[in-house]
């Protein structure tokens, strides 16, 4: 099976996408595919290709002039299959990227490829002032032009559910983050080297900032927790959307409006094992995402893999019913439950973590046996099995 995947980010850059791509592929090569990565010129190269695994950083900008890079590379490379990656803001919210599965219909019909596409989110796409319903109808246009659609959550299926597509299916993502820490770790002397006293409960939030992520509710919940500080892990703003900057700068004006700058830590950017190491050097991790916690978000992964007491938010309305193998996230059990947009909430919620290392031990235990479902091989396993039926 050859495999060309086309994302709009892919490390060096810093985006979940790109991560969760490098996983992918990573893990179908070592199941035999050949795999080839076409992503913007901004991912760096590695130095020493898999025979298995080729990286072609080309794109200079997603725009129109892209189509042409990619059909040149579909040329080269001679996939049986395309898979995108899709995040609109990954591929600078243009629409080219939308009209590709039409504009390949010569190209698929001569050599028989098909195309793949698994949505990272639904936002649709910047076309210009008043589209409306156009933006809409481009996504729903797209998603039907491809031969298979990938959902990465129940939530996300329940909406593309509407779009009558060919085939749609659930395959989950996994953590991009590895659960190594550095070696000779020590959690009592990296709780030390950070600030963070005996008597002081650390919190962490890991990823980018951005609207959907309830930023400011976590800022304000902080407010009201005495005697605990906040350590945000990763790079602030990410590589892909130019509205994370707007965002962060909300989020740290509120740190210094509520005079909290001596209990918010920022790391930046690090490797995975010192992300790892932050991790566990907290006591909880939370992350209020404003429309709820989902296994579409990597950050979430990332923090079940590494066992942590996550507080996070309900889904406000569940409307799915949809019927998977994906375990389910429960008050309790493997996390603990707050309404988003809800400060007061969320504090009581890091609060009863908090007086409770029982508890914290229970969900943190019940957050990694739902990590177990998410491994990089068993996902590969999903998508060639997929690849192989509409292939063939």
């Amino acid at each position: 099976m050859r495999v060309l995947f086309l994302t709009g980010e892919f490390p060096t850059m810093q985006g979940g996408v790109g991560d969760c791509t490098n996983e992918i592929a990573r893990a179908l090569a070592a199941r035999g595919a050949q795999v080839g990565v076409l992503t913007s010129t901004r991912a760096r190269q590695p130095a020493i290709q898999s025979p298995q695994l080729e990286i072609f950083p080309l794109i200079e900008k997603w725009n129109w002039s892209s189509l042409r890079v990619i059909r040149d590379t579909l040329r080269d490379f001679s996939p049986d299959l395309v898979h995108i990656q899709f995040q609109t803001a990954a591929f600078a919210m243009h629409p080219a990227i939308y009209l590709l599965p039409r504009s390949l219909s010569l190209f698929r019909e001569r050599v028989g490829v098909r195309v793949v596409v698994t949505f990272h989110d639904l936002r649709v796409p910047y076309l210009f002032p008043k589209a409306g319903r156009i933006r809409e109808w481009i996504t729903r246009f797209f998603a039907r032009a491809c031969d298979a659609v990938i959902a990465t959550n129940e939530e996300d299926y329940f909406s593309l559910s509407a779009l009558r597509l060919k085939l749609l299916t659930i395959i989950p993502i996994g953590s991009n983050i590895s659960t190594t820490p550095p070696r000779d770790y020590h959690r009592a002397a990296w709780r030390a080297q950070l600030g963070i006293a005996d008597n002081e409960a650390l919190l962490c939030y890991f990823g980018f900032l951005n609207e959907s992520k309830g930023g400011e509710t976590l800022i304000r919940a902080l407010a009201q927790i005495p005697r605990a500080k906040l350590l945000m892990i990763g790079g602030q703003t990410g590589a892909s959307d130019p509205t994370n900057a707007a965002y962060l700068a909300r989020v740290k004006k509120e740190i210094r409006d509520l005079k909290l700058e001596d209990r918010v830590m920022w790391t930046d950017y690090t490797p995975p094992e010192i992300v790892t190491a932050n991790f566990f050097a907290a006591d909880i991790c939370v992350l209020p995402y404003r429309d709820g916690a989902s296994y579409r978000r990597g950050t979430l992964m990332a923090a079940l893999a590494h066992g942590c007491a996550i507080v996070t938010t309900k889904v406000p309305s569940p409307k799915s019913q949809v019927q998977s193998q994906l375990p389910k996230l429960h008050d309790g059990e493997n996390c603990l439950l707050a309404p988003p947009d809800d400060p007061r909430a969320l504090a009581n919620a890091i609060q009863r973590a908090v007086a409770s290392p029982e508890l914290r031990g229970r969900i943190g235990a019940g957050a990694r046996a739902v990590a177990q479902h998410f491994s990089w091989d068993k996902i590969a396993r999903q998508h060639l099995e997929l690849y192989e039926q509409i292939v063939n």
